[in-house]
């Protein structure tokens, strides 16, 4: 299949074919299919998303002792890893500068 560039929001969990249609912080190079994955991947990390706010009100739960908090973190570790591997060269680079403190194993390239 053919690769296309998208336009990518983390921040609103968007994906954009255009580069004017809304703000975006990464650019990716991706099939319709990888964009059909991520956009599911993005609607299972906005569930996991709500599913945490629960947890907000039950005083006196660790951040590391909630399975919504680990799902949530599962999710956005693997959203960075899809955007990493389909991230032009910029992308790429923008990424290296904050993936190493997410453990996600990639290392700054030479």
């Amino acid at each position: 299949m053919e690769k296309k560039k998208y336009y990518v929001s983390m921040q609103s969990r968007s994906i954009f074919n255009e580069q004017g249609q809304a703000p975006y912080e990464l650019e990716i190079e991706a099939t319709d299919f990888e964009i059909t994955n991520l956009r599911q991947l993005f609607n299972d990390w906005e569930e996991a998303d709500q599913a945490t706010f629960f947890r907000t009100v039950t005083p006196g739960l660790p951040y590391h002792h909630d399975p919504q908090n680990d799902r949530y973190d599962q999710l956005l570790k693997e959203c960075y890893t899809l955007i990493y591997e389909w991230g032009t060269e910029d992308t790429k680079h923008h990424l290296n500068s904050f993936l190493q403190d997410l453990q996600m194993g990639h290392h700054q390239e030479e």
